[in-house]
C-alpha cells in the first residue's frame, strides 16, 4: 500500500453494539441523516444483511458514520435502505469529508475488500449542502451504475394541480370518501397492497406486515398510515415515511375502483395541501423499473399531475484501490 496522506487524527472503527447510543446520538444531529439510519431501523432485517457499518473519529470525536453491509469482497451502503452514503457531522468542512472518505477506503483496502457501492442520499433529505460525495465519486473514477428519478413537490414553490387530478379529487368528494390516519396496517397490507403487487408484478412489499408493525412501534412519529374508505370499506391507502424535511410515500395503492372513485387523487390532494403542507418537500418516490433504465410513464404522469417534478438519486461503484486518487487533491 502507498504511504497514506490521511492524518493519524482519523480513525475508522467497525460498528458494534457497544456504540449503539453513540451512533444514534450522532445520527440525530448529523446534517444528512434520517430515522432510517437509526440502529433500530437498520437492524430490523439484520438476518438478511451482514452489517459492516463504519464509524470515523477525529481526535476521538465521532465526525461521520457509514451505514453499510458486506457481501463477498464488496461493501455496500446499505442494501437494505432506500438511501445511504456517508453521514456527516453538521459543521463538517470539505477537507474533513475528503480525509474521512480516504480513511474509509484505506481501511477497506487493508481488510482486502475490492469494491464499494454507494447509494447516494437525495439532496432534499439534507439540512445543509451535501454534495461532497458527488465530487469524491468523480475523483475516485466511480462508475455510475444506476440513476433513479424521484417525483418531488417543492411545497414552497408549488405547481398547480392538473385538471385530471382536480377532477379526481372532486370525484372523491362526490362519493363521500373518508380519509383516516390509522395505527393498524392490516387492512391496507392484506386487502390492498399485497393483492395489487401480486397481480401487477408478482411481488411482495419490501416490508412484511410484521416488519412494518415493528418499525411503526419503534418510530411512531415517522411512519404513518393513511387509508381511504368508501361506505365503510377500504379502497386505497398510503404509507408515509416522515422526516424533518420530507414526507416520502413508501407505499401507494388503491383497489380496482380507485379511478372511478377518485380515491388516490382525493387522498393525495388532502395530504399535500393539508397534512404535509409544512414540509419542505413531498416525495412520491421513483417511477423507475429495469434498474433505472425504464420509467412507468403512467405512474410518472399521475405524480406530475400533483405538481411533482424530477430530482435524481445516483448509485456508484468504486474500486477501493483508487483511494490513492484522493491523496493529491489538497496541498
Amino acid at each position: 500500500m502507498e504511504k497514506s496522506n490521511v492524518s493519524n487524527d482519523y480513525k475508522v472503527v467497525k460498528y458494534s453494539e457497544v456504540y449503539y447510543h453513540q451512533w444514534n446520538s450522532f445520527v440525530f444531529q448529523a446534517k444528512n441523516a434520517t430515522f432510517l439510519f437509526h440502529r433500530d431501523f437498520m437492524e430490523y432485517h439484520s438476518d438478511r444483511f451482514e452489517d459492516f457499518s463504519l464509524m470515523i473519529f477525529k481526535k476521538e470525536v465521532l465526525i461521520a458514520v457509514l451505514p453499510a453491509n458486506v457481501s463477498g469482497l464488496t461493501v455496500y451502503s446499505h442494501q437494505g435502505l432506500t438511501y445511504g452514503g456517508l453521514v456527516l457531522k453538521k459543521d463538517i468542512k470539505f477537507n474533513d469529508a475528503l480525509n474521512i472518505f480516504s480513511a474509509i477506503l484505506e481501511y477497506l483496502s487493508r481488510k482486502s475488500y475490492k469494491k464499494l457501492e454507494i447509494k447516494c442520499l437525495p439532496s432534499i433529505y439534507s439540512s445543509v449542502p451535501n454534495n461532497e460525495i458527488d465530487y469524491i465519486m468523480f475523483l475516485l473514477e466511480g462508475i455510475l451504475i444506476k440513476r433513479d428519478t424521484l417525483s418531488v413537490i417543492n411545497q414552497k414553490e408549488t405547481i398547480k394541480m392538473s385538471r385530471n387530478r382536480i377532477e379526481g379529487y372532486k370525484r372523491g368528494v362526490k362519493h363521500d370518501l373518508k380519509i383516516v390516519e390509522e395505527t393498524n396496517f392490516d387492512a391496507f397490507w392484506n386487502m390492498i397492497l399485497i393483492p395489487n403487487l401480486k397481480a401487477k408484478y408478482n411481488a411482495l412489499p419490501v416490508h412484511s406486515l410484521d416488519e412494518i408493525i415493528l418499525l411503526r412501534s419503534r418510530f411512531p412519529n415517522n411512519i404513518r398510515q393513511f387509508n381511504v374508505y368508501h361506505r365503510g370499506e377500504i379502497v386505497a391507502g398510503t404509507t408515509i415515511f416522515e422526516t424533518k424535511n420530507v414526507a416520502h410515500c413508501q407505499y401507494i395503492s388503491g383497489n380496482s375502483d380507485s379511478n372511478q372513485l377518485g380515491s388516490l387523487d382525493f387522498l393525495f390532494g388532502h395530504l399535500i395541501k393539508n397534512v404535509f403542507a409544512d414540509k419542505a418537500y413531498f416525495d412520491f418516490g421513483s417511477s423507475n423499473e429495469n434498474n433505472g433504465k425504464y420509467i412507468n410513464s403512467g405512474l410518472q404522469y399521475w405524480k406530475e399531475g400533483f405538481g411533482a417534478r424530477t430530482i435524481t438519486q445516483d448509485f456508484y461503484s468504486v474500486s477501493i484501490a483508487n483511494y490513492k486518487n484522493l491523496n493529491a487533491v489538497l496541498p
